[in-house]
């Protein structure tokens, strides 16, 4: 497998991250955000973008201040902890921005561990809290493995293996394990074939997405990202058929149900503009095992898969994480792609907020 950009429209624009990280983090001051908040959504949107998962970077930003002027995402909101249980943390992020709520869930959950070996934080009612492989890699710096179940409470965008219409939402997975000295391991997907904000991106496009990806409104397959977009709506299709479906509701029943959050069914469905994550949050400390060898034992396995024989047409094998850091490289060196169509909605949320034309023009002038 090689990592690489794939083919860019000539009209496609090029932004410096660290331009476009200054500018989401203005963006979101004027809206009313303290420093604090508008510094770790900017973060977290421009990481996202960084490691090539455009669906869930700064693309989101015109949803978000839709969310905001509906009044479901909540500003300057902190996670609030409803029961303390010891290793288990049960906690609600009260409508807040997810990266600042599931930022603090993280903490929580980081602190206890290192103290107890291990700690479970259920994390509920937090607004969008984006990439989850962020929160991984959290508790990855600290030398802490985890694992992560997440909702998209009340979202009907992906259809069950077998259905043909929408019943739940994209609910990813995400694990880490942490390599003294070295980036950690990190896998992160979601259980539809592809996550909902690349069909949006798609969209923007006008770009066809990935066989096997979408059903229409008939529940016919079809590779046009419009029946995410426009009536009739057609819907999402899990990932590995029956595998990605059953990994889906299991996610679902773990963040939504365990937690003390909410799952998806007719009387929670979405109909408003925000997006409601539920989390559940398993994080461990590697040194509460008797595993004298654990990192030794997982170089060595990972040098073994990665020395295998490539196939015709791969020139590397990849370890989970290494392709998005690879990513990483590319575009703090070549700028961050946005199409025209994601570019456009960015600027008229902004606009929207009045945020002075002169920051709005600086971005595209740093492309």
């Amino acid at each position: 497998m090689t990592v690489q950009e794939s083919t860019k429209a000539s009209s496609d624009i090029l932004v410096n991250a660290q331009a476009l990280h200054g500018f989401v983090q203005r963006l979101w001051l004027k809206a009313g955000s303290s420093p604090t908040e508008a510094g770790l959504v900017a973060d977290h949107l421009v990481m996202a973008n960084l490691t090539g998962h455009d669906s869930h970077g700064v693309g989101m930003i015109p949803r978000y201040v839709k969310s905001l002027r509906d009044g479901v995402l909540a500003l300057n909101q902190h996670v609030a902890i409803v029961r303390d249980a010891g290793a288990v943390l049960t906690v609600d992020g009260v409508r807040g921005f997810g990266q600042v709520v599931a930022y603090e869930a993280m903490d929580l959950g980081i602190e206890r561990a290192k103290a107890m070996g291990i700690c479970a934080v259920g994390l509920r009612n937090a607004h969008h809290i984006g990439r989850i492989g962020h929160w991984a890699e959290q508790c990855a710096r600290q030398g802490l493995v985890s694992f992560h179940f997440v909702n998209v409470a009340g979202s009907v965008h992906v259809s069950p293996w077998g259905g043909s219409d929408g019943r739940f939402g994209t609910n990813p997975f995400c694990a880490a394990f942490p390599r003294k000295g070295k980036e950690p391991l990190v896998l992160d997907f979601a259980t539809s074939g592809i996550a909902q904000g690349k069909a949006r991106v798609a969209y923007n496009k006008g770009a066809k997405v990935a066989e096997g990806c979408l059903i229409d409104a008939q529940g016919r397959p079809t590779t046009d990202p419009r029946v995410m977009f426009e009536a009739p709506h057609g819907a999402l299709r899990t990932f590995g058929e029956h595998k990605g479906h059953g990994l889906a509701m299991m996610c679902e029943l773990f963040s939504g149900a365990l937690t003390g959050g909410y799952t998806t069914h007719a009387e929670t469905r979405v109909k408003h503009s925000g997006i409601i994550n539920c989390m559940l949050s398993v994080i461990i400390n590697p040194e509460a095992f008797d595993a004298a060898d654990t990192e030794a034992e997982a170089e060595a396995f990972i040098e073994w898969v990665k020395a295998s024989p490539r196939s015709t047409g791969t020139d590397q094998i990849f370890a989970p994480g290494e392709p998005e850091r690879l990513r990483i490289a590319q575009r703090r060196s070549a700028g961050i792609p946005i199409d025209p169509g994601t570019w456009s909605e960015i600027i008229a949320a902004a606009t929207a907020l009045d945020m002075p034309q002169s920051d709005i023009a600086s971005v595209h002038e740093a492309g």
